[in-house]
């Protein structure tokens, strides 16, 4: 079994560390405000800039939070039934934060792989794909892959029915195990 585990809004919950500095220089957005996957649209954020500050974030890797607690034996157990790879897309430039913050957090993984672009994930090849990207989530659907969504505020309008969903990453070992 390889399954392909994602970083940013699944293992860490870098858009907390984003709002904190967003909200230092725009007016204040709260994480259930971000309610899909290009929400800088709405509040008039370029896109670049975003990105950007994303990036800046992750040079400060210490500050970014987990999406939960326990994680490090959650992986374990992910890496007790298969290949678990870090399939992440970003900028190359903050590669060696998220690995630093991996090592920190003693995340359990087999290889470290990184794309330009989310939906490139699809074209891998994993047995199943643990993210919280709806545009992700509905390429690896296209190309016939499994995919297991982890609930984010940017991807509520995913349909259960349409793409299995996990509130925490332990639910993940549970539905993986029955594949």
């Amino acid at each position: 079994m390889k399954i392909a585990l994602d970083v940013d809004g699944v293992l860490a919950d870098v858009i907390t560390s984003w709002l904190n500095y967003s909200n230092s220089i725009r007016p204040k957005i709260t994480k259930p405000q971000i309610t899909n996957w290009e929400f800088w649209k709405e509040f008039q954020i370029n896109p670049f800039d975003f990105y950007a500050e994303l990036s800046l974030c992750w040079k400060n890797w210490m500050s970014i939070p987990a999406t939960e607690n326990n994680l490090s034996t959650i992986t374990k157990s992910l890496s007790n039934i298969g290949q678990v790879d870090i399939v992440t897309a970003r900028e190359r430039s903050t590669d060696s934060f998220v690995k630093s913050w991996l090592d920190y957090h003693n995340i359990s993984y087999d290889n470290y792989i990184s794309v330009i672009d989310g939906p490139m994930k699809a074209d891998l090849d994993y047995d199943v794909f643990i993210d919280d990207s709806p545009l992700n989530a509905q390429k690896f659907l296209k190309n016939n892959k499994k995919v297991i969504l982890y609930s984010q505020p940017w991807n509520r309008q995913i349909s259960e029915n349409e793409i299995p969903r996990i509130s925490n990453l332990s639910e993940a070992v549970k539905k993986i195990k029955s594949i």
